[in-house]
């Protein structure tokens, strides 16, 4: 036998071995002569560097080398999942999934408590780990994973895709997360906090080797890909498993609400007894068919849920109540409490939301208060222990002031919150403003931080978003923890971001409830920034998403001479003001709002969305008055066609909406183009080619 025949036969055996012990919980030989193997195998591999395989079970001890954490796009974005925290709002949930598709099935799943996971295959070999990241943009971790033993470096049988992606949680166990805190504490070191905590800081250890004695794991949930032939979530799963991955076996499929209360009851008391962290269950349409008919939104899949447990609760003292300033200027007050140990973490902080809120606590600075973690999250206040409060304590008396300008507050009709009006001299929102200005899915100015935009304030450098474009290297390299280098990067990261698209650069801006999905609706809709500028109210109220609040905003925002001042800094920079101009196939379905329902044969709905718009017409989501055509495919939700009868809505077919874009001479070219550009875009909003989360 040769040396390279006795080093593969030495990893198909350790990888074996491996996964029965890791995954199926089913150990085949003892400790000691796994570990036999294995230095057998690194021996081998030492005296014959010529067989270096980066997926050798060898990789699995780590190394003591300084790893650095590259950005990778993901080929299918990782979107987050919608919460709910109460059966009826999942029974609301539930609803609107059947008035749009017939007979659906679910798969209930355990949500675990870790960190999201990304691992990609390709011909059999892990690839790449990519965190999750931003949902578009995550860190390479592979090198720890690798040492993840729960993890399959290559997959068992032959019918796995040539390339895939395969979605879950890294997670630390209890025991590992005990034993790391015992050593920790042996050793003086500051405790994790919880297990998601541990697990999320090991995972960015430096050093695999570090990674590999701390012992997490690794379950997965979701498979990601094109073409990856099947025709349900839990077909995939099932085939997962034959491939060598760790696939939760507490999962149910289930018909209907009563099964999937059943499946919650369940778990909401058994959880207690898992050897790991849990904070509720995860229900999913089933098939691919139905969720390509469901969609997204900007943000999350609308084919699945994530139902929480209840929070728990703790007893402690409210110390003193501090307020923060925001970037828009609202007011938060903060409750500074004793810590106490709440669901795995100290908690020392609440949120108090609003004046309202404390009032309606009647909260007195001394009183014991009962706190909860939203979501297991963000902690908040949710009562208090009157019994313990002392007899001579007074109501808090909220601020008139700013605490940090000293500027009057405000507080305007319709709104919970208190502001401070002093945009231009109020420092937190000064720098809030600019932070929000730079990040990610704003303009991606990369080289800068908040610390540093802290730095630049302080030293009078930047004092708003267009000082950003006036910066010069010599300015900055003087600067402490800078240097020349650090400024070089700093301004060629501000350079490129004047090729920001133009809806990023409004969403920039930070105007008041204009997020990014309102951004890209009023850019697509007004075309450039001087044209909204000059939109009177009646006609922003035209654009999709937008409402009398955000319409109001907008008009505030422009009406300040100190903005526009900001933004002529800003065209004289170079920014982009005006949306792309892209080449419209026909105007065959112009002045018609169109709804789409149902599943299709030749195209999927965003697809179909996208055609409409390329062909002048606009897409609704809902039937109303307004709505002139409804596209009708297979399993249309009963609500819809029924309101759309009732208005004597147009009902078209999928082959009939063909037609009437095919009116053109250009068209049939049009739409092979418009479809291949769509599918680029759109391809990770495919169930059966990616998954979302």
């Amino acid at each position: 036998m040769t040396i390279e025949q006795q080093i593969n036969e030495l990893r198909q055996a350790l990888n074996y071995h491996n996964h029965k012990y890791y995954v199926e919980n089913a150990p085949a030989i003892s400790d000691f002569e796994y570990d036999q193997m294995l230095r057998q195998l690194q021996d081998l591999e030492t005296l014959n560097p010529e067989f270096k395989d980066p997926n050798s079970p060898t990789m699995r001890v780590g190394s003591d080398l300084t790893n650095s954490f590259n950005s990778v796009r993901h080929s299918f974005p990782m979107l987050s999942l919608s919460n709910t925290y109460s059966l009826q709002e999942l029974q609301e949930w539930i609803g609107k999934v059947e008035q749009e598709i017939s007979h659906p099935e679910y798969v209930c799943e355990l949500k675990f408590d870790g960190t999201a996971i990304s691992l990609c295959y390709e011909n059999g070999h892990l690839l790449r780990a990519i965190t999750r990241g931003d949902g578009e943009v995550g860190d390479d971790v592979t090198e720890n994973v690798r040492t993840i033993r729960s993890v399959p470096l290559t997959l068992q049988g032959d019918d796995y895709p040539t390339y895939f992606e395969i979605r879950g949680e890294i997670f630390m166990p209890y025991s590992s997360f005990d034993k790391l805190n015992a050593e920790r504490e042996q050793q003086g070191e500051q405790l994790f906090a919880n297990p998601r905590n541990a697990a999320a800081g090991t995972l960015k250890q430096q050093q695999s080797q570090i990674v590999a004695k701390r012992g997490l794991d690794c379950t997965l949930y979701q498979l990601a890909g094109k073409n990856l032939g099947f025709s349900s979530h839990s077909d995939s799963l099932e085939s997962a498993r034959k491939w060598g991955f760790k696939i939760s076996s507490h999962t149910a499929l289930c018909n209907n609400f009563k099964q999937i209360e059943e499946f919650i009851r369940y778990w909401d008391e058994a959880r207690h007894s898992l050897p790991f962290p849990t904070d509720g269950i995860v229900i999913k349409v089933n098939r691919y068919a139905d969720r390509m008919a469901l969609g997204s939104t900007s943000k999350a899949p609308k084919w699945a849920v994530a139902y929480k447990f209840k929070a728990e609760q703790a007893l402690t003292k409210l110390l003193k109540v501090t307020y923060q300033v925001g970037r828009t200027g609202a007011i938060t007050p903060v409750a500074n409490l004793e810590p106490v140990l709440l669901a795995g973490t100290t908690v020392k902080r609440a949120t108090l939301h609003n004046a309202d809120q404390i009032a309606a606590l009647d909260l007195r600075e001394g009183d014991m208060v009962y706190v909860e973690k939203g979501g297991e999250i963000i902690p908040k206040i949710t009562g208090v222990e009157i019994s313990e409060r002392n007899p001579s304590s007074q109501p808090l008396q909220y601020i008139t002031h700013c605490p940090e300008c000293g500027a009057e507050l405000v507080r305007y009709e319709g709104e919970a919150k208190h502001y401070c009006p002093n945009q231009s001299h109020c420092r937190p929102q000064i720098i809030g403003r600019i932070i929000h200005f730079i990040r990610r899915k704003a303009m991606n100015i990369e080289s800068l931080g908040e610390e540093t935009i802290e730095l630049l304030f302080e030293n009078g450098l930047v004092n708003n978003i267009a000082d950003l474009y006036t910066l010069k290297a010599e300015q900055i390299a003087t600067l402490p923890r800078l240097g020349e280098k650090s400024a070089r990067n700093i301004i060629q990261s501000i350079a490129s971001s004047c090729d920001v698209p133009f809806h990023r650069v409004l969403f920039a801006l930070g105007i008041r409830f204009v997020g990014e999905t309102t951004a890209k609706y009023l850019a697509a809709h007004f075309g450039s920034l001087e044209a909204i500028m000059k939109a009177q109210r009646e006609e922003l109220l035209e654009a999709e998403e937008v409402g009398g609040k955000i319409a109001d905003a907008i008009m505030d925002y422009f009406a300040d001479v100190q903005n526009i001042a900001i933004i002529e800094r800003l065209r004289s920079a170079g920014l982009k003001l005006e949306a792309d101009k892209s080449v419209k196939a026909s105007d065959s379905l112009a002045g018609e709002n169109i709804v789409i329902s149902g599943t299709f044969e030749q195209y999927s709905r965003d697809e179909l969305k996208a055609l409409i718009e390329a062909h002048g017409g606009k897409n609704l989501a809902a039937v109303s008055a307004n709505t002139t055509l409804l596209l009708a495919g297979a399993k249309i939700g009963p609500a819809k066609l029924q309101k759309a009868q009732k208005l004597g809505v147009r009902i078209i077919s999928e082959q009939e909406f063909i037609e009437m874009i095919s009116t053109n001479e250009a068209t049939n070219a049009s739409d092979a183009t418009a479809k291949t550009e769509t599918k680029a875009e759109v391809h990770a909003q495919q169930p059966i080619q990616g998954s979302l989360f």
